[in-house]
């Protein structure tokens, strides 16, 4: 088993940290915010939740407080896009993309213009907030809107690039992040880029039974400690992190599929239209493979602690080393 060499050294000790994503997206908007004066941050009444608060105390000049008025928000983005400056527009995912889509289709991404959307509070790992505050649908309406990158960070380093990175590009940005404190995974020497996947973990060459994990957003950690498990009882299993959704690394999942007899797409988000779609529907036309896809299938979040909802839901370490070994006891998948 080869793991990459960027990822934290403390991954599978007691020492791993954790932290939500989005302190790292706070910390990139005051970066950003530093570096360019034309950055602007427009909030809909939840600063200090979404980690606005860093660059509204620094900038308070470049700051604005609209209210809950996720739909005003977006339109008032545009607007300031259309003049110059690049504004962030951060609330709860439920709300924004969630209440606000059809403003940010039609006035910033049938535009085109240079607005960066934060959906904070993503997952059903928003726990005890239940069902109306837990956006799982977000992928799906995002990445279907031309002109929209849609980035879902794996912990707050990653987090942080991906703001500073969006600072940088010229056009609409969705960047999708959680509440809950994660494993940092990364370090902040690890790589990123758009479009580009990343492969964390490879198996020994002699491996059989040839399984990718292909994962995005703050369920890396879990799929990394399943292919340790998984790799460490003869399977071969690699992991393959995701961080931009749209667009996909579209060679990376060609070269995983060919060398693979199976593949589990990981998601905290409906398995229709998130992650597990967009892989499905890539490789269905370039390189079939048997995929089952890992997420919420086609229902409501409930109220519960982040751990047990993301196990409820089947997306921890534990169904991922179930599926895989239940699917090769199957006559090499013919009855999956």
């Amino acid at each position: 088993m080869k793991l990459a060499n960027h990822l934290n050294p403390n991954i599978f000790t007691d020492k791993l940290e954790k932290a939500p994503n989005r302190d790292g997206f706070g910390e990139g908007l005051l970066a950003a915010g530093q570096k360019d004066s034309q950055v602007v941050a427009l909030s809909a009444d939840l600063t200090e939740s979404t980690r606005v608060n860093l660059f509204a105390e620094a900038f308070p000049d470049r700051f604005v407080q609209c209210g809950v008025a996720e739909q005003n928000m977006a339109s008032v983005a545009s607007g300031l896009a259309a003049v110059g400056k690049v504004p962030f527009i951060a609330s709860y995912a439920m709300f924004s993309p969630g209440r606000n889509w059809e403003q940010i289709r039609t006035t910033v991404a049938y535009n085109d213009q240079n607005v960066k959307i934060i959906g904070a509070h993503s997952g059903v790992s928003v726990g005890p907030d239940g069902a109306t505050h837990q956006a799982i649908e977000d992928i799906a309406i995002m990445r279907v809107m031309p002109n929209m990158i849609v980035i879902a960070p794996a912990d707050t380093h990653e987090a942080k690039k991906a703001v500073l990175f969006a600072a940088a590009h010229k056009g609409p940005v969705y960047i999708r992040l959680g509440r809950s404190p994660v494993p940092v995974v990364t370090t902040t020497g690890s790589p990123f880029e758009l479009g580009k996947a990343q492969l964390l973990m490879e198996p020994d060459s002699s491996a059989r039974n040839r399984t990718g994990i292909v994962t995005t957003g703050s369920l890396l950690y879990e799929a990394l400690c399943a292919a340790k498990e998984l790799n460490e009882a003869g399977f071969g299993v690699s992991v393959l992190h995701m961080p931009t959704i749209k667009p996909l690394d579209e060679s990376a999942l060609v070269r995983l599929a060919e060398e693979s007899d199976l593949l589990i797409t990981l998601e905290e988000h409906q398995v229709a239209g998130g992650l597990g779609g967009a892989v499905a529907e890539f490789l269905s036309e370039r390189r079939p493979v048997k995929i089952v896809r890992l997420g919420v299938h086609d229902e409501f979040g409930q109220s519960g602690e982040p751990e047990e909802l993301v196990a409820h839901y089947g997306m921890d370490r534990k169904t991922v080393v179930e599926t895989v070994k239940n699917a090769f006891s199957r006559e090499k998948l013919k009855v999956l």
